[in-house]
């Protein structure tokens, strides 16, 4: 894959985005030092100092559109492949969080921005990564780390990962291998089982996580022994809950 770097960029994904509207159909890695723009889920502001990792896959017609959001599930597993490669021992400490998130010892040093658009006739994707290598933001919303102590760094970091994106992709064949990277995911995945709050855009539920539906969503159990399917959210674990009501 080929890759157009950048000391400085607002955003990856919108930088990945425009070169789409231009004609480049990719796959294109498109990386930065540092972001003056970057964001996360709902439109969230994706602090971004220099000594991490901000990098973006542009993708032309992956899969169906609507096949378009497993390609965070892709995406994680292929990070996840890449920390422990560098960093073997910290293996047993690592875990993925619905629907995008990356856990170290239960906090987050990892996120994932799934955007896409229709650029001359051509669905274009825009798989936005962000890793906190050496640094991490203070006062999140969910409790946050950084890899620094790991000596994982963002040059190596990007690297391997760009050999273990390839993988994961030809694993998930356009949408057709999803239940492969649905159980790889599962193996990995923080909070299944367990008591999770959810925030939705205009309300709040909690419920027991009980697994992953055909096409990734959540699937949660109410505490009236109803079950409900959650496509899109933010999940709070109980150790985050913990912290948060502290």
């Amino acid at each position: 894959m080929r890759l157009n770097a950048h000391e400085l960029l607002g955003s990856t994904n919108a930088e990945a985005l425009r070169l789409a509207s231009q004609g480049e159909r990719g796959p294109l890695w498109v990386t930065a030092a540092r972001q003056t723009a970057g964001r996360g889920r709902r439109g969230r502001r994706w602090v971004s100092e220099p000594g991490n990792l901000y990098a973006s896959l542009l993708l032309t017609d992956p899969a169906p559109a609507a096949h378009w959001p497993q390609i965070s599930f892709v995406a994680a597993l292929a990070i996840h492949d890449a920390v422990v490669e560098i960093a073997a021992e910290l293996e047993r400490r690592l875990a993925i969080k619905w629907p995008n998130d990356l856990l170290l010892d239960g906090a987050k040093f990892a996120g994932i921005l799934i955007e896409g658009s229709n650029a001359g006739g051509a669905g274009a994707v825009a798989v936005g990564i962000g890793v906190n290598c050496a640094s991490h933001p203070d006062a999140t919303e969910y409790p946050a780390t950084d890899l620094v102590d790991a000596s994982v760094g963002p040059a190596e970091l990007f690297t391997t990962l760009s050999a273990k994106m390839p993988v994961r992709l030809a694993q998930w064949q356009a949408g057709q291998g999803f239940a492969g990277i649905r159980a790889d995911w599962l193996a990995r995945a923080a909070g299944v089982g367990e008591v999770v709050r959810v925030q939705l855009a205009d309300r709040e539920l909690s419920g027991q996580f009980e697994a992953l539906d055909e096409a990734g969503g959540l699937r949660l159990r109410l505490p009236d022994g109803g079950v409900t399917t959650i496509a899109a959210a933010d999940v709070f674990l109980p150790t985050a809950i913990a912290e948060t009501t502290r």
